[in-house]
C-alpha cells in the first residue's frame, strides 16, 4: 500500500498517555475503536525542530525526486560527506520517514533509499 500523506506532529506525553487510556477503557467496554490517525509525533516543537532538519528535508526531496540507487549516489547528489547522510538517512527510516532496501551491484551490498508518500503534514497544537 502506498502512502500519500505522512502527518508529523507534536503531542505531549500527557495526551499521548490519556489517548491510550481512553482507548483501552473503550476496549475492556467491548466497545468499538476508530483507528486514529497515524503519524510520527514529538513531544515538543523544540524536538521536532531537532529531528526534521532543513538538511534531513533536502534528503527527502533529493530521494523522491531523483530516486538514488544507494546512499553513496545520494551523498553525492547531495555533495555532502557519506557518513553524515548515512547517519541522517537512518535516522529518518527509523523514524518511518524513508523506507532502506538491501541490494547488490557489482557484487557490492548497497541501500537503496525511497519515500513512498508525496507530502508531510505538519500538526501543531495550539
Amino acid at each position: 500500500m502506498k502512502v500519500k500523506n505522512v502527518t508529523i506532529g507534536v503531542k505531549s506525553v500527557e495526551a499521548a498517555l490519556e489517548s491510550a487510556k481512553k482507548v483501552m477503557k473503550k476496549l475492556e467496554r467491548g466497545e468499538n475503536v476508530r483507528k486514529s490517525k497515524p503519524g510520527i509525533y514529538f513531544e515538543s516543537l523544540e524536538v521536532m525542530r531537532k529531528a526534521i532538519t532543513p538538511e534531513r528535508v533536502k534528503i527527502l526531496k533529493v530521494i523522491k525526486e531523483k530516486h538514488p540507487e544507494s546512499i553513496y549516489e545520494l551523498a553525492k547528489l547531495l555533495r555532502r560527506n557519506l557518513k553524515n547522510v548515512s547517519d541522517d538517512v537512518h535516522y529518518l527510516a527509523d523514524l518511518g520517514l524513508i523506507e532502506l532496501e538491501k541490494g547488490k551491484s557489482n557484487g557490492r551490498e548497497k541501500t537503496i533509499p525511497t519515500v513512498n508518500y508525496s507530502k508531510i503534514l505538519l500538526e501543531i497544537p495550539v
